[in-house]
């Protein structure tokens, strides 16, 4: 017992530090406990196949999915309406939001779907995303105690009361409560999180990740005079090569991209096709051709081709949802030639672009001038700037290949940031279903396998590119740490520490009257809760609590509520809870942030509760 004790305050006094990383001193903590042979090598990986981690795995997934999507963007959008431009405004519905969704969807998930909406909202609004971050972990921990599935605690004490004999708690029975922890949580929080996590830093991105693809449309002028020209069943076009039209010598026209797609019989499963127009493309019937270029000149070409204009003169500003330059499959980047280039001096026609690496040259930077017509026989200089559009993987093949250019930016990076917003409502049907699936008892699914079914049907439908996209949304360094941490709690039953402690604890105090002996349950629960989890103190304490209340011959409830809310309150430390590890790396919060928030939560929920529920609990 001691060893396990000494144990866990060293990982204590290391995880506080934050020296270490944190999922590497869980790892050394569950080596020690191995080595000590305090747990067998089964009981210490268990935490690995444990429901919890499978499930956090599987909400990365999803919250990815929804970030992805721009699902996101939409949902914080709507918020942001009603927030207007006032903080305090947007954290309150950020709070309120999260508890409401809490108190019927378990705070993992709750933290999941919020997480990649509230990030978004965050950078809409110019905040720092930490502000919220960790306000929405404790919150959905707050709108859990509002009912009787909110959190796992709250069925444990059910299930001790009524095997005591007492009457069943109903479904509504800790509303009360979980209203009383909503509000202190928002009078808390709200200096504490202006105070401590409003001024962290924001991360910066890296030096070399170059324009924003917004921005090279926009420099470059691409948005300007952007035409879609749709290719009807009797045009001209049908069945010609790009390079059999030779729009660019003729008329002066440049075509972005080729775009094919079923937008309407299939919604669900719609897909958007982006094809570069190389010179061997062949167009069909129903292609969507996106052109740049003098209108007159767009419209000369239209007439002699039988071609449609589509929503007339626009541009990605004034229609962006029917008229904009998307980057689904193909992007655009720019490329400096460098002074030792052997293409100095030759035409671009002559380098071949489009021949070796599959990608057009849409227009040259030259100082302060910009080149947009006429490319093929413009001569490249030293220090010239080409913007090149190409599929991601081929630009991408540009900076590995080229050794008379350097790419700028990081093409595959920009690559994952487009969000492939025609999924969105695939997304969000997804999430719907795995939000019913956990939320009605009458489905016979357990949380953990609605997660991951949310998370193949978000790979399945193509809400991510592809199967790597998926995986690099796990932080793992939660997981690990999450998963290490969780045998920790086995180890202190198995030694006798916690019931030790408790037992301790609660005897001494039962001589000193009820309040004290309520405090004493409350607290003791709140401190075992720091470091096993909540599920398993609820398990631990709640016949204890039971037993002490039964002894002085007063009513149970308030002290089983004690042990309820004493494990699903607790803030002030990373692993305590699922959420509180799963915003972690999307705040970049350290341990030191936990204590300086959540411990001051943590002490003040405890003394009003100490006080509040003796008066809607009677003793």
């Amino acid at each position: 017992m001691l060893i396990t004790i000494i144990i866990l305050a060293i990982s204590a006094i290391f995880f506080v530090s934050g020296k270490i990383r944190s999922d590497l001193v869980a790892l050394c903590a569950l080596v020690a406990l191995l080595l000590c042979h305090i747990l067998t090598p089964e009981e210490a990986l268990s935490g690995f196949s444990s429901s919890v981690v499978i499930m956090m795995i599987g909400l990365f997934v999803v919250g990815g999915a929804i970030f992805q999507t721009g699902l996101a963007k939409i949902i914080s959008s709507r918020i942001l309406k009603l927030a207007g431009k006032s903080e305090t405004r947007l954290f309150l519905l950020v709070i309120l939001a999260t508890a409401a969704i809490g108190a019927f969807v378990s705070n993992t998930g709750t933290v999941a779907l919020m997480l990649p909406i509230v990030v978004s909202l965050a950078m809409s609004a110019g905040m720092n995303p930490s502000r919220l971050l960790m306000p929405l972990a404790f919150a959905s921990s707050m709108g859990g105690m509002m009912t009787l599935i909110g959190t796992p605690p709250n069925l444990v004490i059910q299930d001790t009361l009524t095997a005591a004999g007492y009457e069943p708690l109903s479904f509504f029975s800790f509303l009360p409560v979980g209203l009383v922890c909503l509000l202190v949580g928002i009078i808390v929080l709200m200096p504490l999180s202006k105070l401590f996590l409003s001024g962290r830093k924001k991360r910066e991105d890296d030096a070399k990740s170059g324009k924003s693809l917004k921005q090279l449309v926009n420099e470059y002028g691409l948005s300007h005079n952007l035409f879609r020209l749709l290719v009807t069943e009797t045009s001209k076009l049908a069945g010609s090569t790009v390079i059999e039209l030779d729009i660019r010598r003729k008329y002066g026209l440049n075509i972005l991209e080729i775009r094919r797609g079923d937008l309407s019989r299939h919604r669900f499963l719609k897909t958007i096709a982006q094809k570069l127009a190389s010179p061997d493309a062949v167009l069909q019937a129903n292609d969507i051709l996106y052109v740049t270029g003098d209108f007159n000149r767009v419209k000369e070409f239209a007439d002699e081709y039988a071609v449609s204009i589509l929503d007339g003169h626009a541009t990605e500003e004034t229609n962006r949802n029917e008229n904009s330059l998307d980057f689904y499959d193909i992007g655009i980047a720019e490329i400096v030639l460098m002074p030792t280039s052997l293409l100095i001096n030759r035409t671009v026609k002559e380098i071949g672009f489009r021949d070796k690496y599959n990608v057009n040259v849409l227009g040259i930077r030259r100082q302060r001038d910009y080149l947009l017509r006429d490319l093929g026989d413009k001569r490249v200089h030293s220090g010239d700037v080409l913007l090149v559009q190409g599929t991601w993987n081929n630009i991408a093949r540009l900076g590995r290949d080229g050794t008379d250019w350097v790419v700028l930016g990081q093409p595959l990076a920009e690559a994952a940031k487009v969000t492939l917003d025609y999924k969105a409502p695939v997304a969000a049907a997804i999430m719907l279903l795995m939000i019913v699936m956990m939320v009605f008892d009458f489905i016979p699914v357990a949380p953990v396998t609605s997660v991951m079914i949310a998370g193949i049907l978000m790979v399945l439908t193509g809400c991510f590119r592809n199967v790597e996209a998926a995986y690099k949304t796990i932080n793992w360094e939660s997981v690990v740490l999450i998963a290490a941490m969780l045998p920790m709690s086995l180890a202190l039953e198995k030694t006798g520490a916690s019931a030790s402690i408790s037992n301790a604890l609660v005897s001494g105090l039962g001589s000193y009257g009820a309040f004290a002996l309520l405090a004493g349950i409350y607290f003791t629960t709140s401190l075992l809760t720091m470091f096993i989890s909540n599920t398993a103190t609820a398990v631990l304490l709640a016949p204890i609590a039971l037993h002490s209340a039964e002894q002085l011959g007063i009513n149970p409830v308030p002290f089983l509520f004690a042990v309820a809310v004493g494990a699903s309150m607790c803030f002030a430390s990373p692993f305590s809870t699922p959420p509180n590890a799963l915003v972690m790396p999307a705040g970049q919060y350290t341990f030191m942030d936990y204590v300086k928030v959540g411990l001051p939560l943590q002490i003040i929920m405890g003394i009003v509760m100490v006080f509040v529920l003796p008066l809607l609990f009677p003793f």
